[in-house]
C-alpha cells in the first residue's frame, strides 16, 4: 500500500510516517510545503529509506498534488497538513481558513478526480483520512464526555477551521462515495513539538530561568496522549476502522493545565536537581498567572470506547510520558 501523507514533517504527521516506514508499508510519501511548524529533521531516521519520499509541495497546488497522485499510485491519504496553534488562529484566522478550510477542499478534489480513474478492486482499497482535533466539540460540562455522534462546538478559528475540514470531508464521502475516515486526537506532545506548544514551552522556559505563563488560573483541563501512541491510533483506524466512521483518540489522562505544569515542573526537578547552573532549586517559582486567552474553551474530554473496540490502547501513562519528553528535550538542550 502506497500510502500520501499532508503535512508529514509536522509533529503529530511525521510520527506516523516514522512508524509506516518502521513497518514496511510500501511507499509513504510526505509532503509538506515545509512552513516554520515544519522539521524534516524529525523524519531522519527515514531518509535513506526505500518505503520513504518527500515532496516539498502546497496541497493547495492541485495540478502538484495531482501529479504526485499519479505518480506514485496512491492507495491511501492521510491529510494532516494544518495550521495547529489556537493563538496563532486568533492572531491570524485567514491563514487556517487558507490552511485548514482550504487546502482540505483542494486535497478532496485532486482525491475525486484520482477516484474516479481507479479501477474497481482499487477503489475498493482506497482511503481517505481526515486528521482533526477534540477542540471540535468545544467546551463540556462535568463529567461529560466527547463521543463521535456528540455535536460540534468549535470556539477558536482554530476549532471552526478544523470543524469546516471535517464537514467538507463527510460531503465528499455523502455526496462523491470517496471513502472517508475521520480520527479526533486529544493534546499530542512529546520530544520534538514546537515549542509554542504548553508542555515544551514550560520546558524551555524553565531551564533559560524565565517565567512559565499560566492563562488565568491554570483550571481548563484537558486530556493528553503521547505522540506515538497517537500515531498507532491512526494507522489502526487507517487499517480497520470502517468508511465513514470517526474514532476518538485519546487516553483519559485528564488533567487541569495547572497541574500538568506543576508535574512537569517537578519531573524537571527530579532531572537537573544536582546542576550547579541551575538558579532556582524548584522550577514551579517560576510559574506567573497571566490574563486568560480570548474564548479559552474550559475542558476538553472524548469517549475513546469506538476506537478500543479496534484493538487500540495507548501504552504510555502521562507520567512516563512527561519523563520521556523532559529527557529528550534536556539531551537535545545540552548539545545545543
Amino acid at each position: 500500500m502506497n500510502i500520501l501523507i499532508t503535512g508529514g514533517a509536522g509533529f503529530i504527521a511525521s510520527a506516523i510516517v516514522r512508524q509506516l516506514v518502521r513497518e514496511g508499508r510500501g511507499l509513504v510519501v510526505n509532503v509538506d510545503k515545509l512552513t516554520y511548524a515544519a522539521d524534516l529533521t524529525r523524519l531522519a531516521d527515514c531518509a535513506g529509506s526505500h518505503h520513504y519520499q518527500f515532496v516539498q509541495a502546497d496541497v493547495c497546488d492541485r495540478k502538484i498534488m495531482q501529479q504526485v497522485m499519479n505518480e506514485y499510485n496512491i492507495d491511501a491519504v492521510i491529510h494532516a497538513a494544518a495550521e495547529t496553534h489556537v493563538d496563532r488562529s486568533i492572531e491570524s484566522p485567514e491563514k487556517f481558513l487558507r490552511s485548514n478550510v482550504a487546502g482540505t477542499y483542494h486535497m478532496l478534489e485532486v482525491v475525486r478526480d484520482y477516484f474516479t480513474k481507479l479501477t474497481e478492486v482499487k477503489k475498493k482499497q482506497f482511503r481517505f483520512l481526515q486528521i482533526s482535533t477534540d477542540e471540535v466539540y468545544g467546551d463540556l460540562d462535568g463529567l461529560e464526555r466527547a463521543d463521535e455522534s456528540s455535536p460540534y462546538r468549535p470556539s477558536s478559528p482554530y476549532a471552526a477551521s478544523k470543524a469546516a475540514a471535517d464537514h467538507f470531508t463527510r460531503s465528499w464521502a455523502r455526496t462523491y462515495g470517496i471513502p472517508v475516515l475521520v480520527t479526533h486526537s486529544s493534546n499530542n506532545y512529546g520530544p520534538g513539538q514546537n515549542e509554542e506548544k504548553l508542555i515544551p514551552k514550560v520546558i524551555s522556559n524553565a531551564l533559560a530561568q524565565k517565567s512559565i505563563p499560566i492563562f488565568g488560573t491554570g483550571s481548563q483541563v484537558r486530556d493528553w496522549i503521547y505522540v506515538d501512541d497517537n500515531a498507532r491510533a491512526v494507522i489502526n483506524v487507517l487499517d480497520h476502522g470502517k468508511i465513514g466512521e470517526s474514532y476518538n483518540i485519546s487516553t483519559g489522562d485528564e488533567v487541569e493545565n495547572i497541574h500538568l505544569v506543576s508535574q512537569l515542573c517537578e519531573v524537571l526537578d527530579n532531572f537537573v536537581r544536582s546542576s550547579e547552573k541551575s538558579e532556582v532549586r524548584k522550577y514551579h517559582q517560576l510559574i506567573e498567572y497571566v490574563d486568560d486567552r480570548a474564548g479559552h474553551d474550559v475542558r476538553y474530554a472524548m469517549n475513546a470506547g469506538k476506537i478500543s473496540q479496534l484493538g487500540w490502547k495507548p501504552k504510555l501513562s502521562l507520567e512516563q510520558g512527561l519523563r520521556m519528553t523532559v529527557k529528550s528535550f534536556l539531551k537535545n538542550f545540552k548539545t545545543q
